[in-house]
């Protein structure tokens, strides 16, 4: 019999637990086995949050942070028996550069996409995050961070509004605390903050949280960045749900996130739409409606760009663990420089 009370179940649902887990939890039903949620992943074994306490688990395949578990006392260590279906996960590619994904967090609500004020290049990096975000099924909000250091905040914020159409952007110092209160409403269920070394994420979580449960560190004044303070992502309730902070992501690769880029794009997709032909490459064909609005400074063309790169990021990415896809590309490949050699023996007569 799956080992949950009513009095376990006011307990987990601190952590996000109801009814349809509940459901999902029967079918994989054991003797005496205990529902809980991973906090954190190390080494074959999972911290898992449950109704008796936080439980070390052996883990042989380890879960996500986020994810819901079914937990086996045995007559030894615990161990995992069964990992619930995932309503959502957080994904990125691994930095390996095999185009493996790598689930960063899982059963995720709301993304906080948080950005240094300091930093530059904003938009690249807030556009990336927010297609990873989007593509994972959470709500994706920008925070714009340590504003107590910026004199321009409401031009900061919309200039990333630039970047996050249909995204709601604060603006937060957690030192003087201005802007908390909106991101603490925007912190909906199970929130994951996401960002570059440096962010403030941790930070912002303890201001959150109201203590100090998360190591914080300096940031470098040379360039601005972080030390990685977080190495691992952990899982932590407070009043408006759960929190999992996330180490600083250096390198943020895409991997099957079409729709999420699209998401992330919409100012884009919406031009792309009244092109004249459905097969449109917005490079010259007449009635392009991308490149009209382009060339009228109505859509900035560095963002017409970030759209293709990422879009071809995510093609390679796809390409790579596809071999048909793959053959395609390499046809493709030799077809352009096959053409291209004719044009320099053409050129050299």
């Amino acid at each position: 019999m799956l080992s949950v009370s009513p009095s376990s179940i006011s307990t987990l649902s601190r952590y996000g637990w109801d009814d349809a887990w509940e459901q999902l939890a029967l079918a994989h039903d054991g003797p005496n086995r205990l529902p809980g949620r991973v906090a954190r992943v190390d080494r074959g074994r999972v911290d898992v949050l449950t109704d008796r306490g936080r439980v070390r688990a052996r883990c042989p395949v380890p879960p996500a942070v986020g994810d819901w578990v079914l937990v086996d006392p045995g007559s030894g260590a615990p161990s995992v028996a069964a990992v619930l279906p995932r309503r959502t996960a957080l994904v990125r590619a691994t930095v390996s550069g095999r185009s493996e994904a790598q689930v960063l967090a899982a059963n995720v609500d709301t993304v906080l996409v948080t950005v240094p004020c300091e930093a530059g290049g904003r938009a690249g990096r807030v556009e990336r995050l927010l297609a990873l975000a989007w593509e994972s099924g959470a709500t994706p909000v920008v925070v714009l961070t340590k504003t107590d250091r910026l004199e321009a905040v409401a031009d900061a914020v919309a200039e990333l509004a630039l970047s996050a159409p249909g995204v709601e952007v604060l603006a937060v110092s957690a030192v003087t605390g201005d802007g908390l209160d909106d991101v603490a409403k925007a912190a909906r269920g199970t929130t994951v903050l996401v960002g570059p070394s440096g962010a403030g994420k941790s930070t912002l979580a303890n201001a959150l949280l109201g203590e100090d449960a998360l190591a914080v560190g300096e940031v470098r004044a040379s360039d601005g960045k972080g030390r990685h303070t977080t190495v691992h992502r952990e899982l932590v309730p407070f009043d408006g749900g759960v929190l999992v902070d996330t180490p600083g992501l250096r390198a943020v690769g895409l991997i099957d996130a079409a729709e999420g880029i699209d998401k992330a794009f919409t100012d884009v997709v919406e031009l792309a739409d009244g092109c004249r032909f459905a097969d449109c490459a917005h490079d010259r064909e007449p009635g392009c409606a991308v490149r009209a609005a382009v060339e009228a400074h109505e859509l900035p063309e560095r963002r017409w760009e970030a759209y293709r790169k990422l879009l071809r990021e995510d093609e390679w990415a796809a390409a790579r663990t596809d071999a048909r896809l793959a053959a395609e590309r390499r046809g493709r490949s030799k077809t352009i420089t096959k053409a291209q050699r004719a044009a320099y023996r053409e050129r050299s007569r």
